[in-house]
């Protein structure tokens, strides 16, 4: 299924080593949380794997595969549209710190205004970081038990991931969810735009603000997220003048669950329960590869 996806050659060094053996050593890597150098010699050198990796990663090659195998299953009508969101912290090694930061050259051209920088210089590390650089412009956040990060996510009624954000682990869940539900994206096989609307969204009260509400209204999703009590209280103190209730279906609530069980398929994955990878880039890629695994093994 992927392999007509993959790169063919490299204009540089010739043809690229057998895909099969180099992705048999990523997902060797992803469940057992390995070092790189501690991979078996039979997935062939480590510093292949780890390049290939570092470059799928920063090209969105993982990102296109899981929009193709996404793209069948909706083809056959095998993706249950009515969606869950959710998010999960995730505790970040100590090797995950001390990205070195990017060079004076590619300084010079994200101040200049040229983001587009090369596939082989951002696998080289020189990848833009947005918000500038430091641990959290990787995605890293510092709070009492050390460093973290966070997946934002939403799933499918087949609890599979469709879209993902990294952020660090301080960032407020309501924050990315715009970010999060502007790329879901499924392409169509034959022709027509990608389809980027669910039937419905359901979300804790994390996600209960007005501007969440206005942007789900906007689209015209259906949503059931509930109400905050404090906000409830509010409401009931100004009367007639603080509207009508949102509405809240406690059985659509129930299917909540999808999104908390996808979340605990994806950390089954050692390499994404616990953050390892010191770029933000690349610990994306590295969650985009697991949920990929999670769709192919559906």
């Amino acid at each position: 299924m992927l392999e007509p996806l993959l790169p063919v050659s490299n204009s540089r060094c010739g043809r690229w080593r057998d895909h099969r053996q180099v992705i048999n050593g990523i997902i060797h890597r992803l469940s057992t949380g390995c070092q790189w150098r501690k991979l078996p010699e039979r997935f062939g050198p480590w510093q292949t794997i780890h390049k290939r990796h570092m470059l799928w990663s920063a090209d969105g090659t993982w990102e296109r595969l899981l929009q193709h195998v996404q793209a069948v299953a909706d083809a056959e009508g095998g993706i249950d549209w009515h969606i869950n969101i959710d998010s999960t912290s995730i505790r970040a090694h100590q090797h995950a710190a001390g990205a070195p930061k990017p060079s004076a050259s590619t300084a010079l051209c994200l101040k200049r205004g040229h983001t587009k920088i090369s596939s082989r210089a951002r696998a080289r590390g020189l990848m833009p970081i947005p918000g500038g650089g430091g641990a959290a412009g990787e995605a890293l956040g510092r709070s009492r038990g050390g460093l973290t990060c966070k997946i934002h996510l939403s799933a499918d009624g087949k609890c599979r991931p469709l879209s993902l954000v990294v952020t660090p682990g301080q960032r407020a869940d309501c924050t990315q969810f715009e970010p999060l539900m502007d790329k879901i994206r499924v392409p169509r096989l034959g022709m027509g735009r990608p389809r980027r609307r669910p039937d419905s969204v359901c979300a804790d009260k994390a996600y209960s603000n007005r501007v969440i509400r206005s942007y789900l209204r906007r689209r015209g999703i259906r949503h059931v997220i509930p109400e905050k009590s404090d906000t409830k209280s509010a409401r009931l103190r100004r009367g007639s003048r603080g509207g009508r209730p949102a509405h809240f279906d406690k059985i659509r609530y129930k299917a909540r669950n999808t999104v908390e069980r996808a979340i605990n398929k994806i950390k089954q994955f050692r390499a994404v329960a616990t953050r390892y990878d010191k770029r933000g880039y690349v610990f994306l890629g590295t969650v985009t590869a697991a949920a990929l695994l999670i769709w192919l093994r559906s």
